[in-house]
């Protein structure tokens, strides 16, 4: 069959001819190559095949006038043995076979790369007397095997072409000793390291935060509870059968992506949120659940050096189920103080789900935060769009509702609240009315649905929520979020810049600060010592209360040995 047939017929018909002349593995086998494959087996005696290095016959030619007598070796052109075909692992075809240019009068030759300005290189060796001796190598092939100046280079050369002047590097073999092969295999190795990973996954378990979409099926979020390349498809027969929700911590085996198919899916569920799936299948919904106030308290203090956690359980205690706000200005030292709280609650309170909603922030802040506390870290940086922001804190909400269903206490600490009712005053739509500022209050709605969803559960389990408000920010909206929800927390930290400018740290305005029926919350001598501090010291600047404070805090050991030093000065003067 002549090749323009061939060429004409399509890679069906390819195969089927192929198939019938006895050829194997076709289906693994180009157009281009099937073609030259049937050629093959129509025409076998007119075929010559160069040998693998292992079996090259060398011998040494007569001068030609083709070739200069440089004392080349020149491989013996052998005939293919047909009986060997079928052990060979390219079906029988030439190591070479992809190569278009003639193997009849190549030669091996070793020499010197010396890579010129425009790219491309000559090999030189001493048996080369004159320019035209040099052997051309290509700039695809210095580029594809890295190669410099200097290098020994052994391969096939052709000689040149009608109109060319130098001889051509057809097929290189070796760079400085090293197979070519060896070195494409190093490269590839480096370059697709993420692949074996990516194919690692699918040896062992997954795990991902689920988000369901309002079509029913869902996805495990993978990177950090927000979208991402690796994030793995839910079925919803599986949802509906577990009666899995966005926040669900799901652990399982996956399988990999098939044809047409975007991302890896999930196989089958070992795990929800630490439980079998059985178990959490007839779970409450956290919104017919009992909220009460706060009754066990969470205990921030750590070291004798932390002021500001302590003064925090003495004169603000943040119970289980406090819905707190952190009144601050900027530079007061809120990110700081919010560190030192979440560093509290880890080292005292290790049972604790600890969740960390950084919006807005500077992607500094976020990697010193990731460093320092050892919590679920969930950010979206001030360089994100505002439909990030949102995302990122509904499915921190989610989450956590989810942890509270199952009975477990939960805290999430959020920097800050402002910012994230900034964002999604730029998301929502708009409702025609906008207040001072150019606040809509459709923006208001999902902030307060954040905040008001911190609550202790009669039934067992908590959330905590602790979230950080600008003022004093020149901003007029700043100052109406502040308005919005002041009041709507049990708990109020307020810092106070002018503490910060004369370099009082921690910066907390103690008049000002406190919580809701903290009598639940506090010991008899802890609220006894708190109520005298608080009308010994009312007439006093906030100063000098403060800096009073801090300085009596720094003598003792602990809380413990202060309220104990106290009562005893306070009993000994009523004596």
């Amino acid at each position: 069959m002549e090749k323009k047939s061939l060429e004409d017929s399509t890679v069906v018909e390819l195969r089927k001819q192929a198939e019938h002349l006895g050829i194997e593995k076709t289906s693994r086998l180009k157009k281009i190559e099937l073609i030259e494959a049937i050629e093959e087996k129509l025409n076998p005696e007119s075929d010559l095949e160069i040998a693998s290095d292992t079996n090259l016959e060398l011998k040494e030619d007569e001068p030609s006038p083709e070739v200069k007598n440089i004392n080349k070796k020149q491989p013996q052109p052998i005939r293919r043995n047909t009986n060997d075909s079928a052990n060979n692992g390219n079906g029988g075809r030439s190591p070479y076979y992809k190569i278009k240019d003639s193997m009849d009068n190549v030669v091996v030759e070793e020499g010197i790369l010396e890579i010129v300005p425009e790219g491309f290189g000559f090999v030189k060796n001493a048996e080369m007397s004159t320019n035209e001796e040099f052997v051309y190598i290509s700039a695809s092939q210095i580029q594809k095997f890295k190669l410099k100046n200097g290098d020994l280079l052994s391969g096939k050369v052709r000689p040149p072409k009608p109109g060319e002047k130098y001889s051509a590097m057809l097929f290189l073999e070796k760079v400085n000793g090293t197979k070519t092969a060896d070195i494409i295999q190093k490269i590839n190795s480096m370059l697709y390291v993420d692949d074996k990973k990516d194919l690692d996954r699918f040896k062992s378990s997954q795990e991902g935060i689920l988000d369901v979409n309002p079509d029913g099926f869902g996805f495990l979020r993978t990177n950090h509870y927000l979208s991402g390349d690796h994030d793995i498809y839910v079925a919803a027969n599986q949802i509906r059968r577990f009666n899995l929700r966005t926040g669900d911590k799901i652990v399982g085996k996956i399988k990999m992506t098939g044809e047409n198919e975007k991302f890896d899916a999930l196989l089958y569920v070992e795990k929800v949120n630490g439980d079998i799936p059985e178990k959490i299948a007839n779970r409450p919904k956290f919104e017919r659940l009992t909220p009460i106030f706060p009754e066990e308290r969470i205990t921030l203090e750590t070291n004798q050096d932390v002021i500001s956690t302590r003064m925090i359980d003495l004169f603000s205690p943040m119970g289980k189920g406090q819905r707190g706000l952190i009144v601050a200005p900027p530079k007061a030292g809120k990110t700081i103080l919010l560190k030192e709280i979440a560093t509290g609650i880890t080292t005292n309170h290790p049972d604790i789900e600890l969740i960390i909603l950084l919006v807005d922030e500077r992607p500094e802040e976020v990697t010193d935060m990731k460093r320092s506390i050892d919590a679920d870290i969930v950010y979206s940086t001030f360089d994100q769009p505002p439909e990030n922001h949102i995302k990122a804190a509904e499915i921190v909400l989610e989450r956590g509702k989810r942890l509270v269903e199952q009975g477990k206490d939960v805290v999430i600490l959020v920097d800050s609240l402002t910012r994230l009712t900034r964002g999604n005053n730029l998301v929502v739509s708009p409702s025609g009315r906008t207040l001072s500022g150019g606040l809509d209050p459709e923006a208001l709605f999902f902030p307060k649905k954040f905040f008001g969803s911190a609550r202790n559960i009669e039934e067992g389990g908590s959330l905590t929520i602790l979230a950080t408000a600008l003022v004093d920010t020149g901003s007029r909206m700043d100052d109406i979020i502040f308005e919005e929800f002041k009041g709507t927390g049990n708990m109020e930290l307020h810092l106070e810049r002018d503490l910060a400018e004369r370099r009082i740290f921690p910066a907390i305005n103690l008049n000002r600060s406190g919580t809701r029926r903290e009598e639940k919350l506090l010991s008899d001598e802890e609220l006894k010592v708190s109520f005298h501090i608080r009308k010994l010291y009312k007439g006093t600047t906030v100063y000098d209360l403060t800096d009073k404070i801090i300085s009596i805090l720094e003598r003792t050991k602990d809380n413990k040995a202060f309220i104990k030093k106290y009562i005893d000065k306070f009993n000994a003067q009523n004596i």
